[in-house]
């Protein structure tokens, strides 16, 4: 017996009428093609890129009245030409469907059954082609998905000079095979859910199971799960949705448009999370130490790696203290410089009406201004705009009067020193941080400074990313995990993983390599 005679035997629904127009996307389909024809038609309205193509397959006098139902533009119109009509239509005219299962006769990979609108109208509309049989109460999703995309190019947010330069791209699925071209492991597992109730955009998460903590990955399915919203357009929606703090300025879940940055967060334990249309794959949990360090530090030996860390936290420290120090010591504390850097400094204030806040308000909101113009212009004169816009307007200011030469040279090394950050949300936090200090700097000196950054190290201190302290392995400090902190050590050195985030597969390497001059 067949699966159509199964089927048609087993249901018990009588084919219903539609003619009130009230049609529910969570009906059954209709035993009749015409039925599901009308009630199709009535929820997609007059929409002239949804394809239907009626005809007949069956010979011997007893053929079956079907129809392929697709979307223009996401499906592959040749595919379904070649592997749907023409087979069913030309190859196996005299085949009688009735005592042949479908799946014996299409020459396609990827088919599935469906049995409700609902489920016909998401796989319709996410690029599958849809075949419905008169007298059968089910219908057939094919996977025909022929839409472009952007395809694999190289990262444009986090350049490295050494390394990999492939991209992840808009296409969930291009994403998840760019993670196994580096994670060739049977238990790197891929969970895949529809968000989003009008858009059903296809959010997955993946982990490495038997190294992944499964108390995060149930956290993570949870909060998901939780998700009531209308649409999901980038993984930013889902970052905002399920994070742990909502009004901190740090981010607690991390992100990266590189493959191999996410499949090394993997290896170590962690999740990562794939939303179709976005390049951003987002990783929890997430630790302070992981917006701070680049890719490109692993792909250098140990002791230039560390060197490069070490000049990224000075332009950090710069970028976040930079301005609130000027403005205490030229304020309240003009003993701690030399004296014939006191007068120079007193020579150049000379006439200028603001104090030394107002001029760095001023000169930091210039160039925020600058820098956001450069990255919103065309890409040809963004570039120019901002260095060109800089030079003149410092140079301009400094001539007018407005501003010290002094203020305008620290305000720049604060902003070259911001994009030492490899992460961009890292550096709008610190950009945003500085206000503050700068605040309290101009009110209270070095004392103000000092309660604020300690103020900043407690609220950092008291984030948690999916369970995980923020600040580890510094607060908690673990000394097994500063292998790979502000200093990188060999790869021979790390034979273990970050205790916090995993539990159950601590050890990297079973036998590691000799250190140098071993045998």
């Amino acid at each position: 017996m067949s699966i159509f005679d199964k089927l048609f035997r087993s249901r018990s629904i009588v084919s219903q009428s539609v003619s009130d127009g009230s049609s529910s996307n969570m009906e059954q389909i209709y035993l009749l093609l015409q039925d599901n024809l009308r009630s199709i038609k009535e929820v997609i309205g007059n929409s002239d890129d949804i394809i239907f193509r009626e005809f007949r397959i069956g010979g011997n006098g007893g053929g079956i009245d079907a129809v392929v139902i697709y979307t223009d533009g996401l499906v592959d119109t040749k595919s379904v030409q070649d592997f749907i009509m023409e087979t069913l239509m030309v190859d196996i005219p005299n085949i009688d469907l009735k005592n042949k299962a479908i799946g014996d006769v299409l020459t396609v990979g990827d088919m599935q059954h469906i049995t409700d609108f609902d489920t016909l109208f998401t796989r319709l509309l996410s690029g599958n082609a849809i075949l419905l049989l008169d007298g059968y109460a089910q219908g057939f999703s094919i996977g025909m998905s022929g839409f472009k995309d952007r395809g694999v190019t190289e990262a444009t947010g986090e350049t490295v000079i050494r390394g990999p330069k492939e991209a992840f791209s808009e296409s969930i699925r291009t994403n998840s095979a760019l993670i196994r071209r580096k994670i060739k492991h049977p238990h790197l597992w891929l969970e895949t859910r529809q968000i989003g109730r009008v858009t059903k955009t296809d959010v997955s998460i993946m982990y490495i199971n038997g190294i992944v903590n499964d108390k995060v990955v149930e956290e993570v399915r949870q909060r998901l799960d939780r998700i009531d919203i209308d649409g999901i357009l980038e993984s930013g929606y889902i970052e905002e949705l399920i994070q742990d703090e909502k009004y901190s300025p740090f981010p607690t879940m991390y992100n990266s448009e590189r493959p191999d940055v996410i499949a090394a967060e993997l290896l170590e334990g962690k999740v990562a999370i794939l939303v179709d249309g976005t390049p951003h794959v987002l990783v929890v949990p997430a630790l302070c130490i992981s917006f701070l360090q680049s890719p490109e530090d692993y792909y250098q030996r140990a002791d230039i790696g560390s060197l490069l860390r070490i000049l990224r936290f000075i332009g950090i420290f710069i970028a976040l203290l930079g301005p609130s120090l000027y403005i205490a010591i030229t304020t309240f504390h003009q003993e701690m410089l030399p004296t014939q850097l006191l007068i120079g400094l007193a020579a150049q204030r000379e006439g200028i009406p603001f104090p030394a806040f107002i001029e760095a308000i001023m000169m930091e909101i210039t160039f925020e201004i600058l820098r956001e113009a450069g990255i919103r212009m065309p890409r040809p004169i963004g570039q120019a705009i901002s260095v060109v816009g800089t030079l003149v307007i410092g140079q301009a200011a400094v001539e007018a009067g407005i501003v010290s030469a002094a203020m305008v040279i620290v305000v720049s090394i604060t902003a070259i020193s911001s994009f030492v950050v490899p992460a961009m949300n890292m550096s709008i936090a610190i950009r945003i941080i500085r206000f503050p200090l700068m605040g309290l700097a101009a009110s209270f000196g070095l004392f103000g400074i000092i309660v604020g950054v300690i103020a900043l190290v407690l609220h950092m201190c008291s984030l948690r990313s999916f369970g995980v302290p923020y600040m580890s392995p510094f607060g908690p400090f673990i000394l097994a995990d500063q292998k790979d902190t502000i200093f990188r050590l060999p790869q021979w050195a790390m034979v273990s993983r970050p205790r916090l985030i995993n539990q159950k597969n601590v050890i990297r390497e079973q036998n590691h390599s000799p250190k140098p001059g071993q045998k």
